[in-house]
């Protein structure tokens, strides 16, 4: 199932972590919407396509999480790729997207491309740090985001990110509050099967990913609960 308009749930895995093949085989096997592919640091085409050929043996889509254009590959089923638009950093915003469309875009198969306006929210994270975020933000400013994103930029995904941190809720309802078309997602600290049920009550996708790692029984347990 690519079309994300219908998903509830996907797992974000990490090439720069380990994961045993029979963690890998549940993950897949959980009735997750999706598994998408990326991470801050240590990315490497390397490390990416061993992933992808291992998510490769389920039926489950396979997404990249495109934050260098040196790891892109053929041999997934969508390309996700991030504009973060809190971010001081034009790289972030516009420039690298410039460079890589510049370079292959005569080559890109645009059916499979989706841009995600990211609003990263957690001040202490690595994606926060890299993209140098603007991260003094009040639920007006997470609305105007929102609301760019949509009626502004057209963008199909709203990420609104926390890695590693359990996110706001007042924050995440401003926000699907003022999305009526573009898909919110939400990704960041979900530790418990309650954590997931409430965010999922609110924004359309939950990404599950740190808690692979960390509790990997209990972050099974978060497909069922928001499906």
């Amino acid at each position: 199932m690519y079309d994300f308009h219908e998903w509830r749930h996907a797992f974000k895995l990490d090439p720069n972590k380990d994961i045993t093949d029979s963690a890998l085989e549940a993950v897949c096997e959980s009735g997750t919407d999706a598994i998408i592919i990326g991470g801050s640091d240590g990315i490497t085409l390397e490390n990416v396509l061993d992933l992808m050929a291992r998510v490769r043996r389920y039926s489950v889509p396979c997404v990249l999480e495109v934050t260098s254009v040196e790891t892109v590959s053929p041999g997934f089923d969508l390309y996700f790729i991030p504009t973060v638009l809190n971010s001081a950093d034009p790289d972030w915003m516009m420039r690298l997207h410039h460079q890589a469309v510049k370079q292959y875009g005569e080559i890109m198969n645009w059916d499979e491309i989706v841009v995600e306006g990211y609003c990263i929210l957690n001040p202490d994270c690595k994606a926060a740090r890299l993209t140098k975020a603007n991260l003094d933000l009040d639920t007006d400013d997470v609305m105007a985001y929102a609301m760019m994103a949509e009626k502004m930029f057209h963008l199909p995904i709203f990420y609104m990110e926390y890695s590693g941190t359990y996110g706001d809720t007042r924050m995440v309802k401003t926000a699907k509050n003022n999305l009526s078309e573009t898909v919110l997602f939400y990704g960041g600290g979900i530790k418990t099967v309650e954590q997931a049920k409430e965010m999922a009550e609110i924004a359309d996708v939950i990404v599950v990913g740190n808690a692979v790692y960390d509790d990997l029984a209990m972050a099974l347990k978060t497909v069922s609960a928001v499906k």
